[in-house]
């Protein structure tokens, strides 16, 4: 298992060094980091107790609703510092409209910490759409979405998360949309990871496998990891699903896709 020394970025190590306004405590080991001024607009760091193999950043789900927020990702924090990882959760504003939304995910992926290693946007549901997305712009060297909502008009046509689409970019799907949707946006240059459970019936299945599809006859790097379980299985710490995504980081690290 290869690991690498974590940096943090200039301006947020500042932040550490002087414990002033931006950052505080969480609970232990976890320090909350604000990228902007809107009260959504923080992350919360946990770094392993040694080197870190790279920097996975966290982004939950939730369908893009102000209801639903970090809350979500913060289970997953643990098993990924155990595994060497430093830890990135974002919050972002929800339920203000996509370009909101949008730019706070390309913001926290700047802010994030800087390190040697691999950057590997994690994000469930909608939150893999964002990591998905995401990933065109740069700052992330590879996806796992878990159960990702990565085809827009699809999801919109059937109606996921009670018209979830339409809500989040304020308008039925359309061509002008391209360029949010994660199947119109094929190829990417990282490699992309769909975990899946076979028995979702929140976002089906069928949204991962029209992604690998779309995304390898383009000639992108995209697998498709079909897993037992339900929409939540792949967020499930205790899961063989979310031991899947575990797997995944090992390769990246260790294995010939050797962090790149």
């Amino acid at each position: 298992m290869r690991r690498r020394t974590f940096l943090a970025l200039p301006t947020l190590a500042g932040l550490a060094a002087c414990g002033c306004a931006g950052e505080r405590p969480v609970n232990a080991g976890t320090r909350r980091i604000a990228y902007g001024d809107d009260a959504a607009q923080y992350g919360e760091l946990t770094v392993p107790s040694g080197p870190s193999r790279g920097v996975a950043v966290v982004v939950h789900g939730g369908f893009w609703k102000p209801q639903y927020g970090i809350e979500n990702a913060r289970p997953l924090v643990p098993g990924l510092v155990a595994a060497g990882w430093a830890a990135w959760a974002i919050e972002y504003r929800r339920g203000t409209g996509a370009a909101d939304t949008l730019a706070d995910v390309r913001a926290a992926i700047d802010a994030r910490p800087r390190d040697p290693g691999p950057v590997v946007g994690i994000g469930h549901s909608a939150g893999g759409h964002l990591a998905t997305w995401a990933a065109a712009g740069g700052g992330l060297t590879h996806v796992v979405s878990q159960a990702g909502v990565l085809d827009l008009r699809s999801a919109y046509e059937l109606g996921l998360g009670g018209g979830a689409v339409e809500a989040f970019l304020g308008h039925p799907p359309g061509p002008a949309d391209a360029g949010v949707d994660p199947i119109r946006q094929v190829p990417l240059a990282v490699p992309v990871w769909c975990v899946h459970g076979g028995a979702d019936d929140v976002v089906p299945i069928s949204q991962s496998e029209a992604y690998v599809a779309a995304a390898t006859g383009a000639g992108a790097t995209a697998e498709l990891v079909r897993v037992e379980g339900d929409h939540f299985a792949v967020v499930d710490p205790d899961s063989p699903a979310w031991a899947r995504t575990l797997q995944i980081l090992d390769r990246i690290t260790d294995g010939p896709d050797g962090g790149g």
